[in-house]
């Protein structure tokens, strides 16, 4: 492991710890320990990782919604983020190439009459989403005829799809499988409307840091630290992002 050069550490750890942003409204990066309550998953394994080369402690920041991840970026309240790659985040953000890849896909009730991704762009549709989220931010800038009716959060758009009938809830597949198994009268689309690419990001300005970075994902994904911390958080089916090169 080649040393951290000074000025990485300085944009990283400028308060004297690594304050990273975890979102636990994606529930494949971020879950809450069943039994302590305690931050676990693949953004925070990553962290601690990255803290460890560092040399400096890791602070966790915690969030219920990558929305506010991202708006917490003007108020310098963290030093790295977890957060899908998009281009109304990258204005602000410094992306590494993504490390999971997962996918945008939609709930409806059994007796639907959407069967496919394709039917959910109608008229008259509504889709409850989390306000934000990467899928909210690429259906604004693609649907053509269907409504977005914004939640607070993403597991808060299940719950408004529930309540005001509304006719589907798009979200992320594993957490979308997930609740229909527990609740029959729903299902989840095959296909998907995107792949959500999940990244780690710094504030632009890092630039020595958005490097190093950079570097340092493609070598957590080479060496199976990736796929190791998915398995241990019950993840694993995400898949992890293939090999970017270099730039």
């Amino acid at each position: 492991m080649s040393p951290v050069p000074p000025a990485v550490r300085a944009e990283l750890a400028p308060h004297g710890a690594l304050r990273a942003a975890i979102n636990f409204g994606n529930p494949v990066l971020a879950q809450k320990d069943a039994t302590t309550g305690e931050p676990r998953g693949v953004s925070v394994d990553l962290a601690r990782e990255l803290g460890r080369r560092l040399g400096v402690p890791v602070e966790l920041v915690l969030f219920d919604a990558a929305g506010k991840v991202f708006d917490a970026l003007q108020a310098d309240r963290w030093d790295i983020a977890f957060l899908a790659i998009d281009p109304a985040r990258a204005t602000g953000i410094a992306f590494t190439a993504p490390y999971v890849v997962i996918e945008g896909t939609y709930l409806v009730r059994v007796d639907s009459p959407l069967q496919a991704i394709e039917d959910v762009d109608r008229d008259g549709v509504r889709i409850a989403v989390g306000s934000k989220s990467a899928y909210d931010l690429f259906l604004a800038r693609t649907l053509k005829h269907a409504q977005r009716v914004p939640a607070p959060t993403s597991p808060a758009a299940i719950r408004l799809f529930l309540d005001e009938r509304l006719d589907a809830a798009a979200g992320v597949r594993q957490p979308l499988v997930q609740f229909a198994r527990a609740h029959p009268e729903l299902r989840v689309i095959e296909g998907r409307f995107m792949a959500i690419e999940q990244a780690m990001g710094t504030p632009k300005r890092n630039a020595a840091a958005a490097q190093y970075l950079r570097g340092f994902i493609e070598e957590m994904k080479a060496s199976g630290f990736v796929a190791r911390a998915l398995e241990r958080s019950g993840q694993g089916d995400a898949a992890v992002a293939p090999p970017a090169p270099l730039r």
